[in-house]
């Protein structure tokens, strides 16, 4: 084979190469992705080791490898539970919608009031893997239920004082509501920071047992 070929044939190949990683990239930014979970701050509904598939086009369209959206055909609701950027460090977080905007909310002792509605709480059965102290209920959000995550003895953000959200941004918590860095932190979430809804745990594996796959969490969607 001659030389002129070869580098035509070299050429071809990183040509398809580069064309490839720029289709998945344009896929991960825009269409859908997948996102680790390295922390427990969403147990019992996401456990550390999880990996949740993310669905970019729930809400909106966005321009490959960028942050401009190209269209917006619904907002997030209440209950979802979604992955943004972090408006103290641009780290990407997975939380729960608490607070729509223009939503009065407030929580005192792990109670949620919203709009001046207290929020219903049962008490829930113990996950498969419980944490050691943890109180487990079931929490009544407005058209959505699910289950959350108490430790009395890290309590100390378990209140706070009456806010209202402001029109474009969101209020989010972690279900694990002792042991999350949320919206009481770094406050309210501003809709273009919002990437996408998780949906399902595509798959898991256990951190503390040499990462052995939980298969009972495979594919699971997320409620």
């Amino acid at each position: 084979m001659g030389v002129i070929k070869l580098k035509r044939l070299a050429g071809t190949w990183w040509f398809i190469m580069l064309v490839t990683v720029f289709l998945a990239l344009s896929f991960r930014s825009s269409l859908a992705d997948w996102n680790d979970i390295p922390t427990g701050s969403m147990k019992p509904t996401i456990l550390e080791g999880d990996r949740i598939y993310v669905n970019k086009l729930a809400y909106d369209l966005k321009v490959p490898l960028t942050t401009l959206h190209a269209a917006r055909w619904q907002d997030p609701e209440r209950g979802d539970i979604v992955v943004f950027r972090s408006p103290a460090d641009d780290k990407r977080l997975v939380k729960r919608v608490i607070g729509l905007p223009g939503d009065v909310i407030s929580m005192e002792h792990n109670r949620l009031s919203i709009n001046g509605e207290t929020l219903t709480y049962e008490t829930a059965a113990l996950p498969a893997e419980p944490e050691p102290g943890a109180l487990y209920r079931y929490e009544y959000l407005p058209g959505h239920g699910h289950q959350v995550q108490f430790l009395p003895s890290q309590s100390f953000m378990n209140s706070f004082r009456t806010t209202r959200v402001p029109e474009g941004s969101y209020f989010m918590l972690g279900d694990n509501r002792d042991n999350s860095a949320d919206s009481r932190i770094f406050g309210f979430v501003p809709r273009e920071r919002i990437l996408g809804r998780a949906t399902a745990v595509a798959m898991s594996f256990d951190i503390n047992r040499g990462y052995k796959p939980r298969w009972e969490r495979f594919f699971n969607t997320l409620q």
